[in-house]
């Protein structure tokens, strides 16, 4: 994966990385794919902020299974 297209996703280019990246895009089929996988993140992070936190009287979540 492109590390370009993630911070593309997230916002995190300055102005000219941003357009630097565009162009970037026009010519590149491998990260206009990777665009499309991770185009859902943005949204999906917002939810997770907007999702209520677990309370301490909740029982720790185990990672094994």
């Amino acid at each position: 994966m492109h590390d370009g297209v993630a911070a593309y996703v997230l916002g995190v280019l300055d102005d000219s990385e941003h357009e630097a990246f565009e162009r970037h895009l026009e010519v590149c089929e491998q990260c206009q794919a990777e665009l499309v996988e991770l185009a859902e993140v943005p949204d999906r992070l917002d939810e997770l902020k907007q999702a209520p936190s677990a309370s301490e009287d909740d029982p720790p979540m185990s990672m094994s299974r």
